[in-house]
């Protein structure tokens, strides 16, 4: 029996993908850095082991996962192929592993995480299922009927996967990095779209969307009376939100969800439609009421009379969506934002709309740009950004008891990078006397 290695454990797929395998019955371990990262709680309950980075860590019977962030020339990667191991990319061994089960892909430039999580939650509740969530929570089972999973268009990675289903939320322009325009995101999803076995669930009120075009039935989903899918009657309440579901214009069933703003209520949809799809009723669709949630998407907090909202959002339409969320939940609370961009391509790429999305929020609080590992540098600063904010301010981890003052508000701290460690060091000045 072999043992599978990964490299990069603590990787949010990565970590996910290791802990399906060893639900799975397989024997898993992994490398990657001395920094903590919010993934590895998971792997440490489940007793996975996490090594630091070493040639040594490779053995001829291993089969070896590398995760996508790794170069070719890393010691344990180079190991690997001269040991002439097994040897996989992390998403040419998912695009395997997925094979023997129905498959149903979450795709997406906004919305993956929270649908994909969303998704899982429901069918978990019917069925043994096999989920891969991009906030690195994963859970297999040997008698899996479902393998719901997050497939990330960045570099044309979800090309490896042949799926049963898709569930396509949207196409936007991101990654400025690697794609050079929307048609050439929009034409990375067609090639994905080709590849689908059985079915597309897609935001009919998304326009790339109603373009693209596909060998098997395409239904859509969204608010315009024109979907396959619809909601209609939306009624916020102290809770979440309220939805009637129309299928092809016919009422089909009143649904509700613990959470606010119209991206919800859309990934909710997507959730109905590939259930409904599937034969699943509606009792069992509204599993949806309870979903808790899935990591670092609106995850809050309250301190008093503040409420702290960690948030991924890093991509201005994100944003935007975040913003809208705080002020429908708390109509009566001023919203503070605290941005950390991420990379400096898609913050040079997006700097106007970084604006314009951030301006939404009362008072705005800007964090030093998180380059990626592909991006050490940038030529552009934080304060190019500041200058386009009129309210803003740049934070410094050292002086984050600035945010005090907001007594009777909603902070949210925002982004992709390790904004967390701002709102952490923040909370450490509640607790000082």
């Amino acid at each position: 029996m072999t043992t599978y290695h990964f490299i990069g454990i603590k990787g949010t797929g990565m970590s996910a993908l290791a802990q399906i395998l060893y639900d799975s019955g397989e024997n898993v371990q992994g490398s990657d850095v001395e920094k903590r990262f919010f993934t590895q709680e998971a792997l440490e309950s489940k007793g996975i082991p996490i090594l630091p980075f070493s040639e040594s860590n490779i053995k001829e019977d291993y089969t070896v996962i590398a995760g996508n962030a790794f170069p070719d020339d890393h010691l344990e990667i180079k190991e690997a192929k001269k040991q002439g191991v097994t040897f996989y990319r992390y998403h040419e061994f998912l695009g395997e592993w997925l094979k023997q089960y129905t498959s149903i892909a979450v795709t997406g430039a906004h919305g993956k995480t929270s649908t994909t999580g969303l998704l899982a939650h429901v069918l978990n509740s019917s069925f043994p299922i096999s989920y891969l969530i991009g906030d690195g929570t994963g859970k297999g089972h040997v008698d899996s009927k479902y393998f719901v999973f997050e497939a990330c268009e960045y570099r044309r990675h979800f090309l490896r996967y042949e799926p049963d289903y898709a569930i396509m939320t949207n196409i936007d322009f991101d990654h400025p990095d690697y794609f050079t325009s929307i048609d050439d995101v929009f034409a990375a999803f067609q090639s994905m779209a080709d590849q689908v076995k059985k079915g597309i669930i897609a935001c009919g009120d998304d326009e790339q969307l109603q373009q693209i075009q596909a060998k098997v039935p395409v239904v859509y989903y969204g608010f315009a009376d024109t979907n396959d899918f619809q909601a209609q009657n939306i009624v916020e309440t102290d809770h979440g939100t309220e939805f009637d579901v129309f299928v092809r214009n016919t009422y089909y069933d009143t649904f509700s969800i613990p959470m606010h703003g119209d991206h919800n209520i859309l990934n909710a949809l997507a959730v109905t439609a590939i259930c409904h799809y599937e034969g699943i009723d509606a009792e069992s669709i509204k599993q949806l009421a309870t979903f808790g949630g899935v990591k670092r998407r609106f995850t809050e907090k309250k301190i008093g009379n503040q409420v702290l909202i960690d948030d991924y959002a890093h991509h201005p339409k994100e944003i935007t969506a975040t913003i809208e969320s705080a002020r429908k939940k708390y109509p009566n609370k001023s919203v503070v934002a605290i941005f950390q961009p991420h990379t400096f391509t898609r913050t040079k790429t997006f700097l106007q709309e970084f604006a314009d999305s951030l301006s939404q929020a009362d008072r705005v609080y800007l964090c030093d740009i998180f380059g990626s590992a592909r991006e050490e540098t940038g030529q552009l600063t934080i304060e190019d950004l500041q200058k386009l904010i009129d309210h803003s301010a740049i934070l410094e981890l050292s002086h984050t008891e600035a945010l005090k003052k907001y007594e009777d508000s909603v902070l949210i701290f925002m982004g992709a990078g390790d904004i967390q460690k701002f709102q952490q060091a923040y909370e450490e000045t509640l607790t000082i006397k």
